[in-house]
């Protein structure tokens, strides 16, 4: 598989955890808007991810979930500077990650 494309099932594993997760605890909403307020405050990120990423947290719920795993050119882009770093556990995210690395082997 392309390293690029491996990096990117990754990525999309770890937002549909992320997702599963905002279903039950909206606290990892109000913290990813504030993280985007703040990458528009001091300029941190980009304003056109920040703008992007600020859009899509305005979503539904159905609607947010799907943006975030969402496979096309747009999302991938958005994905590589997300918001919700932090909101899953080391645990969850070494766990997701082992099991992304079985998939990928042969």
């Amino acid at each position: 598989m392309n390293p690029h494309r491996k990096i990117e099932e990754r990525s999309i594993r770890l937002h549909r955890a992320v997702a599963e997760k905002l279903r039950h605890d909206p606290a990892i909403l109000a913290k990813a808007r504030r993280r985007v307020e703040t990458w528009l405050d001091d300029g941190s990120v980009h304003p056109h991810y920040a703008e992007a990423w600020r859009r899509v947290l305005t979503l539904g719920a159905d609607q947010l979930v799907a943006c975030l795993v969402d496979p096309g050119e747009r999302m991938r882009s958005l994905r590589q500077c997300s918001p919700f770093a932090g909101a899953l556990t080391p645990q969850e995210r070494w766990q997701i990650l082992r099991q992304a690395k079985a998939a990928e082997t042969p």
